[in-house]
């Protein structure tokens, strides 16, 4: 069962980081906050790396990088995507999207054979469930884009911010939700050739790659950092960091990648809670109604 409580502390993990992004992200001037948590994800898994080599003696060779590079490479892409999102969109709706990749990894084990070992009735719940996700995600884009302005306008009244109707502030999670469940597919397969703590240490040094590169670019525009906007990003950047370290345990466990990969994915219902408490989001019925079918 210890692959369940990897699962549970990386659920609460990311969803604390979902607030905290959304928090660091959502600034309407900050035209570079995206990249601006990059940088401060990039710099905690980097402390994290060095820790992990240092005092654990986790090894890490080059040959183990370029290995994970590809699924360094797409959970950072996605990443990245879902920052900027967080501009345009209620955190309330654009966490279900991009979490809804669970049901993307079940899609794919299924079509590659992986879900040879359950039977008729067990892959037709699978693909029931697939189903309901895709059709809430399909859902809230329509609610989204149906819903009358001066209704959203009344239901944003006491938000944080308000936010407009835009196609991009849906495309954004859908891409993320793409490239995340296609990383974490890659994951499963390519953990059983890397331990699991190397692959972590390697993702982590290539974040921290791309945000020196995100650093680098800019300091040469010259864009300032402040310790009170930045603050959340490094708390967000903090939660990922050490939701990342036991989301790979949970897939390192083989056998239950169909069943942690959901669990986790699941943390959106956090998330929804956290931007209700914290964030004062307020969605239309219709919109939750939409969230319970990608939960």
């Amino acid at each position: 069962m210890n692959w369940f409580w990897f699962a549970l502390i990386a659920l609460i993990c990311w969803s604390g980081s979902d607030l905290f992004s959304k928090i660091g992200c959502c600034g309407e001037k900050d035209k570079t906050a995206h990249l601006k948590m990059v940088v401060a994800v990039g710099l905690v898994m980097g402390l994290h790396a060095a820790y992990m080599i240092v005092f654990h003696h986790v090894s890490v060779t080059w040959d183990v990088v370029w290995t994970y590079l590809p699924v360094s490479l797409l959970y950072i892409l996605s990443m990245t995507l879902g920052y900027v999102g967080l501009r345009y969109i209620e955190l309330s709706i654009s966490s279900p999207i991009c979490n809804s990749s669970g049901a993307l990894v079940a899609v794919l084990c299924l079509c590659t054979g992986a879900l040879s070992d359950y039977n008729g009735p067990q892959k037709a719940v699978i693909l029931c469930a697939v189903g309901l996700v895709c059709l809430g995600v399909v859902g809230l884009g329509v609610v989204e884009a149906r819903e009358d302005d001066d209704l959203r306008r009344r239901r944003q009244e006491h938000a944080n911010r308000k936010y407009a109707k835009s196609w991009l502030a849906i495309c954004l999670p859908v891409a993320y939700c793409l490239l995340d469940a296609a990383g974490t597919f890659a994951d499963s397969l390519v953990l059983e050739r890397l331990n699991e703590d190397s692959a972590n240490v390697a993702y982590e040094l290539t974040f921290l790659a791309a945000g020196i590169g995100c650093l680098v670019y800019l300091l040469a525009r010259r864009e300032k950092f402040t310790f009170k906007a930045e603050l959340p990003k490094y708390v967000g950047a903090a939660c990922e960091t050490v939701g990342q370290l036991f989301y790979i345990y949970a897939l390192a466990d083989e056998e239950h990648v169909m069943m942690s990969a959901p669990i986790i994915s699941a943390y959106c219902v956090a998330s929804v809670l956290w931007s209700r408490l914290f964030l004062k989001e307020k969605l239309s019925w219709k919109h939750y109604l939409m969230i319970g079918l990608v939960v």
